[in-house]
């Protein structure tokens, strides 16, 4: 294993610890492209690294009491079956394509970073019908493409369910966690995964989860969103020459 895996590993951790996003959005690229694991094996790989990253940074944003319970419950309910129904679409496009998706998605990711960190969204109580159908939306991109869509959520639960920007973090994680186990055991069927570098991974993401929630709100998040966002940014047009030259 060379360095650039597991600095890959640890970053997936230390932006989902800061900032409850954007760590899932480069699991996919650093399991493709530095481990050299197939696209559709990479994703319930990627499922299982960010589903363990999130879920421990939930539990530290759970002692904080940074997490509203009602409002993750109806996410992750809605998520879990957004994430049944988006996980066989992955088998139903070609490596390529899933990838050149995925890339599409990044620069998606990459512009809606560099806008939150100028303006924060909007608190708008919905109603619990709203909030389950954003639930279910990002559950099937999680399904899909493997990633825990913590850069829909964190704005979703701030618009949607009116919470503060650290509640709804940790919110995000709990959701994320849940969607991830909903699409993996959905994926289980269909591709092997290698467990042992899976693990591997998701022990070096769980500690930059760790790392990342102890600093979290001790430096500027808007700074860090988008130093994330730029390096988002190069790697989305990567995957994209990789597979359209």
């Amino acid at each position: 294993m060379t360095l650039l895996p597991i600095l890959g590993a640890l970053l997936i951790g230390l932006s989902l610890g800061l900032t409850g996003a954007g760590g899932s959005i480069i699991t996919l690229p650093v399991l493709v492209y530095l481990a050299n694991v197939a696209p559709r094996v990479a994703v319930p790989m990627s499922l299982i690294i960010v589903g363990a990253a999130a879920a421990t940074g939930a539990i530290q944003r759970m002692a904080s009491r940074e997490i509203c319970l009602t409002t993750a419950v109806i996410f992750a309910l809605s998520g879990m079956i957004g994430a049944g129904l988006g996980a066989p679409l992955t088998h139903l496009v070609s490596p390529r394509v899933l990838m050149i998706i995925f890339a599409g998605l990044m620069l998606f990711v990459a512009v809606r970073m560099f806008r939150s960190a100028g303006e924060a969204p909007q608190a708008e109580t919905k109603s619990w019908q709203a909030k389950a159908s954003a639930g279910l939306a990002v559950g099937v991109l999680t399904g899909f493409i493997g990633v825990g869509g913590g850069f829909l959520l964190v704005p979703a639960l701030v618009r949607f369910a009116g919470l503060k920007h650290r509640e709804a973090v940790g919110s995000s994680l709990a959701i994320i966690f849940f969607n991830c186990l909903s699409g993996l055991l959905f994926h289980l069927g269909h591709a092997s995964v290698d467990w042992k570098l899976a693990a591997f991974f998701t022990v070096l993401a769980c500690l930059g989860v760790v790392v990342g929630s102890h600093f979290a709100s001790k430096v500027p998040t808007r700074h860090l969103r988008r130093i994330f966002a730029w390096m988002v940014v190069f790697t989305g047009i990567f995957v994209l020459w990789r597979n359209l030259g």
